[in-house]
C-alpha cells in the first residue's frame, strides 16, 4: 500500500454536493488528453497509483500506459468494479447478448459465454461472480494492478443482503488469478467489518469515507474513529475533504491524526491542487509519525 493515492471521479463529472462543479469537470476532461495530462502531473509529483472505476473510458489511459511501458514503470492501477452504468449502456445500446460478448474474457469468448449461462440457469453465483470479474479485467492486461476493489454499489448489496460467500468467492478469485490483493470499498465500513472477519477475510483492505464531519459515513465520524483505533484492518481514506465542505489544510490534518490509516484517495483537476494536496500529506503524515 502506499500513502497517496489518486482517484477518478473529477475525469466522470462526479461530485457529491454539486451538479454544477460535476458539470465543469466533465467538460474539462471530455478529451482523453486532458485526462493523461492530469495523470502525468500527479506521477511527476510522486504519486505512483490510479484508482479507478472500469468506466470504457480507463480503456484508453491502459493502452497509453502500454504504449509508453519506460516511463510509466513504476504506474500501478487499483481498478474498481463493476462500474454499473457501463453495463445498463451496453445493453441498451447493443442487447443482452452484444452486451455479454462484449464483456466476456478474451481467451474463450463463447465457452464463457455457455458457462455463464449454465452458471446463472443453475444460480451458481461464484461462476457469474468471477465471469464478471475477469471481463472487467480484460482491459487492464499486461498492467500492474496489486489490489483490485469491489465498487461500493456492490459491496453494500451483498452487504445488505447478507450474501457474505460471494465476499470470499471476489477475494480468492482476485488472489488466485489475479495476483493481487482485494480491497472493498463501501460506505459502511465498521458493518463490512464485522462481516468479512465473520467469511474469513483476515486484515482486510477497506476504503471508505472518513472525513471529521462525518459525510457519508453510517454510524458517524466518532464511530468510525473508534473502530479505526481498535479493530484490525488496513483503511483507505476517500472523500476526506467532504466534496468540498472541509478546507484541505484542515481535512488532511485530520485524517493524518487517525491511527492506521495507510493511504488516502483524491481526485484533482489541476496541477496545483495535486501538488498542494501532496504536500500537505507529507507535511502531516511527517507530522504524527
Amino acid at each position: 500500500m502506499t500513502q497517496v493515492i489518486f482517484g477518478d471521479n473529477q475525469f466522470f463529472g462526479i461530485n457529491h454536493r454539486s451538479e454544477e462543479k460535476a458539470r465543469f469537470q466533465a467538460i474539462k476532461f471530455q478529451e482523453l488528453s486532458a485526462i493523461i495530462e492530469a495523470i502525468d502531473a500527479a506521477y511527476e509529483e510522486g504519486i505512483k497509483i490510479f484508482m479507478c472505476t472500469t468506466h470504457e473510458r480507463i480503456a484508453g489511459i491502459c493502452d497509453h500506459i502500454r504504449a509508453y511501458p519506460e516511463r510509466y514503470e513504476q504506474f500501478e492501477f487499483y481498478p474498481c468494479m463493476p462500474y454499473a452504468h457501463k453495463y445498463a449502456n451496453a445493453v441498451t445500446e447493443k442487447g443482452l447478448i452484444g452486451a455479454l460478448r462484449s464483456f466476456l474474457p478474451e481467451e474463450n469468448t463463447l465457452g464463457a459465454l455457455i458457462g455463464g449461462a449454465i452458471s446463472a440457469a443453475r444460480k451458481d453465483v461464484d461462476g457469474l461472480a468471477t465471469l464478471l470479474i475477469d471481463s472487467e479485467m480484460k482491459m487492464f492486461r499486461g498492467l500492474k494492478t496489486p489490489v483490485i476493489f469491489l465498487q461500493n454499489v456492490v459491496t453494500d448489496l451483498i452487504l445488505g443482503l447478507g450474501m457474505n460467500d460471494t465476499f470470499k468467492i471476489f477475494a480468492e478469485h482476485v488472489k488466485h488469478r489475479y495476483n493481487a490483493e482485494p480491497g472493498f470499498i463501501t460506505m459502511n465500513a465498521p458493518r463490512l467489518l464485522d462481516q468479512l472477519e465473520e467469511c474469513g477475510i483476515d486484515n482486510p483492505i477497506i476504503c471508505s469515507n472518513i472525513n471529521k464531519i462525518g459525510f457519508r459515513m453510517c454510524g458517524g465520524a466518532k464511530h468510525y474513529e473508534t473502530v479505526i483505533a481498535t479493530r484490525r484492518f488496513r483503511p483507505i481514506a476517500m472523500s476526506i475533504f467532504a466534496s468540498g465542505a472541509i478546507p484541505p489544510d484542515e481535512a488532511i490534518a485530520y485524517i493524518c491524526r487517525q491511527p492506521q490509516i495507510e493511504s488516502i484517495v483524491f481526485g484533482a483537476s489541476s496541477r496545483r491542487n495535486i501538488r498542494q494536496t501532496k504536500h500537505l500529506i507529507d507535511t502531516y503524515t511527517a507530522r504524527a509519525a
